[in-house]
């Protein structure tokens, strides 16, 4: 056999690591896509000449390019089998990405759980991603829903690891030399700084974009990610192909530019889970809450703790759980983040 049908849940041992193949070389061309897929505008993304006032030798690659590559390298390893991606944590930028570095990436097996119904399980893994000079640029937890391959195969003890509620503010990385005492707030298209902002307050972020078959395989197609059931309309009983849950995020966190213009980097991701699924045709919205704030130790650089949420419903009414504490069958994505603003 030259072919290969992926791995599914019984293939997985917790200690386990593995080597992703076919690192990517990044660039201009991954930025120009990314901006085309999605309403892009964070300055420090968009123009050399804004990263350099903040301290920066260039623009560096948005942080969700990294993500999505990083991410993508480990679906073959990881979820090509997958029933859903459920959620992240933990996950850390540790530097930028700049055009023409090219991306490698790893993970490690950190727990093992076998669902009740015995034909699926969820799998745990610590994926890293490294540059050609073997610096980390990322690293995240996240967990998966695996098909079995042999429903007759004996269930793994079960290890379910111990997930932090939020990355310490004081374990965040701010790149070196970003400096906002110089900050441009007309070129970044927002007067709101990091002292506007309030822990508690919630921004509809007003705008919608309605999902395309096309452009989600595209993005897919784009961070290479190969699961089944982003391409293969007949790997789900439904007949629909389920939209990357990385398509809604960089869509959500996109949109959230109109009120949040000046949340320049993304530097962690606490949590993240997708609710419910999204399928073409549906029309994702969002809103922010402020959970945290935070100083930092570079000039003129505050954090903020954000909550992202992706709705396919009324953003303005800030739609989350029912009375049971489910979340709501409108909410796609609550997403758990740090970034840095000026001060």
């Amino acid at each position: 056999m030259k072919t290969s049908a992926g791995r599914f849940f019984e293939d997985y041992r917790v200690g386990d690591t593995i080597v992703h193949a076919i690192p990517r070389t990044v660039g201009s061309g991954e930025r120009a896509l990314y901006h085309a897929l999605y309403p892009a505008r964070h300055a420090l993304y968009s123009a050399d000449s804004f990263a350099q006032g903040c301290g920066l030798p260039a623009s560096p690659l948005d942080d969700l390019i990294v993500f999505h590559t990083v991410f993508g390298k480990s679906v073959p390893d990881i979820s090509l089998n997958a029933v859903a991606n459920l959620g992240y944590a933990e996950a850390r930028f540790h530097r930028p990405v700049w055009p023409g570095d090219t991306l490698a990436s790893r993970s490690t097996v950190i727990g093992v759980k076998q669902n009740s119904n015995g034909k699926t399980g969820v799998v745990w893994v610590h994926t890293e991603g490294h540059n050609q000079h073997g610096d980390l640029v990322l690293d995240f937890k996240r967990w998966v829903m695996l098909r079995k391959r042999d429903l007759d195969a004996p269930a793994p003890d079960t290890v379910v690891p111990e997930l932090s509620d939020a990355v310490a503010s004081g374990a965040l990385h701010v790149p070196h030399g970003l400096d906002f005492s110089r900050y441009d707030t007309l070129a970044a298209g927002s007067p709101h700084r990091w002292s506007d902002y309030e822990v508690g307050e919630k921004i509809d972020h007003v705008d919608g974009v309605t999902i395309e078959e096309a452009e989600h395989m595209l993005a897919t197609r784009l961070w290479q990610n190969t699961a089944k059931v982003h391409f293969d309309a007949t790997n789900r009983e439904d007949g629909r192909r389920l939209i990357y849950g990385g398509h809604v995020i960089s869509m959500a966190r996109t949109l959230s530019f109109n009120g949040l213009a000046n949340a320049q980097m993304m530097v962690a991701i606490n949590a993240g889970a997708h609710a419910n699924p999204c399928f073409a045709g549906d029309t994702v919205r969002a809103w922010s809450e402020v959970l945290d704030k935070a100083d930092t130790d570079a000039a003129g650089v505050g954090a903020l703790r954000l909550r992202l949420v992706a709705t396919k419903g009324d953003s303005g009414a800030f739609p989350l759980r029912d009375e049971a504490g489910k979340y709501r069958p409108d909410v796609l994505l609550d997403l758990d983040y740090w970034a840095v603003m000026p001060k």
